[in-house]
């Protein structure tokens, strides 16, 4: 069973979405709002207004997939101690994904060859999300 990221933006989870299918391509394969569940949303759980924010959402980006939310809606996201790592076939694909992360946010490792891979980078998108891009092996 592969692990499968869960990343929580607090009110920014539709935004983000749109984000990452402009800048990786991600496709949204499922995505259901507050309001859409089947059962109702615990009182006092989420900020008055939120009932149209993103309870949950599976995005697949590359061969992979990330879940994503918009959680409690508290506006106070909080990324910290990971990154998303993301491989891709050449330099062009890295440089084109690392730019495109990277617009809004920013670079803690640029893009450069490193004994490990041809082309590899560091950084933190707009929303605060950790990632790595580099060639894969």
């Amino acid at each position: 069973m592969p692990i499968q990221p869960y990343l929580f933006f607090d009110g920014r989870c539709e935004e983000a979405i749109g984000f990452y299918q402009r800048a990786i391509g991600a496709q949204v394969e499922t995505m259901m709002r507050f309001n859409e569940s089947p059962d109702p949303v615990p009182e006092g759980m989420l900020p008055p207004g939120s009932e149209n924010k993103i309870m949950h959402a599976s995005l697949k980006i590359g061969d992979g997939t990330v879940m994503a939310s918009d959680g409690g809606c508290s506006g106070k996201t909080s990324f910290n101690g990971f990154s998303l790592s993301y491989a891709v076939p050449d330099e062009a694909a890295a440089k084109r994904a690392f730019d495109a992360l990277a617009d809004g946010g920013q670079v803690q490792m640029p893009l450069g060859k490193t004994f490990w891979s041809p082309c590899f980078g560091m950084l933190t998108d707009r929303f605060g999300v950790a990632w790595m891009v580099g060639i894969a092996p």
